[in-house]
């Protein structure tokens, strides 16, 4: 974050942020997570924040629950109701290729976020702000395999999100031990009860890794209902109060942090400069993750969290 606001300040004496200058630019951001989830929200705000600082109009939409056709169809009716730009992730390139190659050949500049950095390219997309998540998935195993764990399970709370899948994958080559694959629906009170019921099946597993917060924190209170509360080791994607609260407690191993809050801001930074100067980043995959938090680290975030900002 430091390294891009460097680079904005730089640019403000040369007039190369002049906003308000021209037409107003308007950007439509489309993706698969709603606003009022605690990672998205983070998103919006990080979009929202960009939105405000350069001047321009930014727009939030998702479908209601994970619908790759519904998403679909909010990409065809944002690419007809030509924005300046648009932001997409991209967790399912089969079901939203087409409506994102749509855009492309409208003319409309794309932007990929979150899910997606195997794909975009091939799609037309500009750039990608993210991680790769194969990679953060690996590096989740290998700090649990450090840990001496050989046994553990993936909780994958958005089955047909590619993304999640690729975590888990990086997280079983990770660990290089025995990884099972726990489907759960995003329902609070249906993903701690079969997190439970998993934890009473099989009393010899010795971890557990969360996709998001849509996971971790159903899966904090079924390690409170088993009595397995800092038995099993525990760890997740992405970062909630809920999260940091256990982390502080020693109740959670580490979250892993993608920056969401880049993943919102950034795109809108990008496309207002493409759409004023023809500006884009070299690296055409501009990564904000994976990092790590841990019970060491994790009161230091805890005031941005609160602000929506981590």
């Amino acid at each position: 974050m430091k390294k891009w606001a460097t680079i904005l300040l730089s640019l403000a004496p040369l007039g190369l942020l002049g906003f308000g200058l021209g037409q107003e630019l308007r950007f439509i951001v489309v993706t698969h997570g709603q606003a009022a989830d605690p990672f998205w929200s983070v998103v919006k705000n990080g979009a929202d924040q960009a939105a405000k600082e350069m001047g321009v109009r930014v727009e939030y939409r998702a479908p209601q629950t994970f619908d790759m056709v519904r998403m679909a169809q909010l990409i065809d009716a944002a690419t007809a109701a030509k924005p300046n730009g648009l932001v997409v992730s991209i967790p399912d390139a089969t079901a939203l290729g087409p409506a994102i190659q749509r855009a492309v050949r409208a003319g409309i500049p794309v932007i990929s976020i979150n899910s997606g950095a195997d794909v975009f390219k091939r799609l037309g997309v500009l750039i990608h702000v993210g991680q790769e998540e194969y990679i953060a998935g690996k590096a989740a195993g290998e700090r649990m395999k450090a840990a001496g764990v050989k046994t553990a399970v993936c909780v994958n709370h958005e089955v047909g999100n590619v993304g999640l899948d690729q975590r888990c994958k990086g997280f079983t080559d990770g660990l290089g031990g025995k990884v099972e694959i726990l489907a759960v629906k995003q329902d609070f009170t249906e993903a701690r009860n079969a997190i439970a019921n998993y934890l009473q099946r099989n009393p010899n597993v010795e971890a557990i890794l969360t996709l998001g917060p849509v996971g971790a924190e159903p899966a904090l209170q079924a390690l409170r209902q088993t009595g397995r509360l800092g038995k099993v080791r525990f760890a997740t994607f992405d970062l909630s109060a809920a999260v940091l609260e256990a982390l502080v407690n020693k109740q959670m191993d580490f979250a892993v942090d993608q920056q969401q809050y880049l993943q919102g801001y950034l795109p809108i930074v990008f496309l207002t400069l493409y759409n004023r100067y023809g500006l884009l980043p070299a690296n055409d995959i501009v990564l904000t993750g994976p990092g790590f938090v841990t019970p060491e680290n994790a009161r230091q975030v805890i005031d941005l969290t609160k602000k929506g900002i981590r």
